[in-house]
């Protein structure tokens, strides 16, 4: 997307995925990532799911002289996904994955296909890397809920970890488990087994459902 670097300082409207659209200044475009300033946060949006990108039909004059400087800062001047989670990790976030619904934050480990994330309402999270619309980090001198720090204290997750969630998954096989928030009654039960990337979940009535592991957005356990 380096033909994008024409509209870098100006207003733009993009769509991603979900039909999802967002609007405000295109602030810096990477390999993998771009950055949009909405005039409250700062949008890091993986190309994964941008489906078009153009200049703001209707420009928002509060937006027209606002001044931008990314919170993430990166030695190397060249955004890309997974150096934007590295310098995000321990930072409060907010993230954006599916059905409108943000999860609050902090990412604890990057992984091969998926990170780590602590919610102080779902806990530690799994979030698949090919699911993430887009990350907002935090101010620095706010927290997520305003809890405090000895309520929400930032530090790595006790969880031992595997490369890939598939293998990660295996691990909680037995476990009650929830994917993608519990949008959906078939995304909540006992996690059977996890083979060949179709993970076997039973429900609540003792039914089982396959579910294809590259479809699952988030999960987490109750």
């Amino acid at each position: 997307m380096n033909n994008l670097y024409s509209l870098i300082g100006k207003q733009v409207e993009l769509e991603v995925s979900g039909n999802v659209l967002l609007e405000g200044i295109l602030v810096d475009v990477g390999s993998d990532m771009l950055v949009v300033y909405n005039g409250k946060k700062y949008l890091y949006i993986p190309h994964l799911h941008i489906h078009n990108i153009k200049l703001c039909a209707d420009p928002r004059t509060e937006l027209a002289n606002a001044t931008t400087e990314l919170p993430l800062y990166d030695e190397d001047n060249m955004i890309s996904y997974r150096k934007t989670l590295i310098n995000a990790k321990g930072r409060f976030v907010e993230i954006y994955v599916a059905e409108n619904q943000s999860i609050h934050g902090y990412i604890t480990a990057i992984l091969n296909d998926y990170f780590t994330f602590y919610s102080p309402v779902y806990k530690t999270m799994f979030i698949s890397l090919n699911h993430l619309k887009w990350l907002a980090p935090y101010q620095t001198n706010i927290t997520p809920y305003t809890l405090s720090n000895e309520v929400l204290p930032v530090k790595p997750t006790d969880i031992p970890l595997q490369r890939s969630l598939e293998e990660q998954l295996k691990r909680f096989e037995g476990k009650l488990t929830v994917f993608d928030l519990g949008n959906h009654p078939l995304k909540v039960g006992l996690l059977k087994q996890v083979q060949n990337n179709i993970i076997e979940l039973v429900t609540a009535n003792g039914e089982s459902v396959f579910w294809k592991l590259t479809h699952v957005k988030t999960i987490h356990f109750p």
